[in-house]
């Protein structure tokens, strides 16, 4: 039972989870008011967008390891490292598959005949440095709020 309740109260994992979700909770509300659509299975694994939950998460990761065991720790140090590669992957490679992927779309779309189906490639892969920079902004502002609930024990 103490193993349940350690993952209910572990900070760093609780904080990922909660900026995931948050995160999640915005697109939704875009998605409804501004594209009038939801699916269950794009508010659990879409990806693009705004702002960026993988941003949102490795950030709240890094925060959380700095809070818990601070700027000097091991933790940190890997958590950070993390954060810097999935960033860089979100905004440039990723991002530019995304632009690749509009591109090949309109040429099928183009030379498209009748009797050939075809699948268009999804195009919102990555992000733009604005869904970064509000999705880091997420991700760090979560676990500092939950650091001052009192459930949660920083280390």
């Amino acid at each position: 039972m103490q193993y349940v309740m350690d993952l209910f109260t572990n900070y760093m994992m609780i904080s990922v989870i909660a900026s995931w979700f948050i995160e999640k909770i915005l697109k939704v509300i875009k998605w409804v008011f501004k594209l009038k659509k939801f699916t269950v299975v794009e508010f659990l694994f879409g990806t693009g967008g705004m702002p960026s939950s993988h941003t949102a998460a490795v950030l709240a990761l890094a925060t959380s390891a700095a809070m818990s065991f601070g700027l000097n720790s091991a933790a940190f140090a890997i958590s950070a490292l993390l954060a810097m590669i999935v960033v860089r992957d979100a905004t440039g490679m990723r991002h530019e598959v995304g632009k690749h992927a509009k591109t090949l779309n309109m040429i099928l779309e183009e030379h498209k005949r009748d009797d050939t189906p075809y699948e268009a490639l999804k195009e919102l892969v990555g992000h733009t440095p604005l869904q970064v920079f509000f999705g880091a902004l997420l991700g760090i502002a979560v676990p500092i709020g939950m650091y001052f609930i009192p459930v949660f024990t920083v280390v």
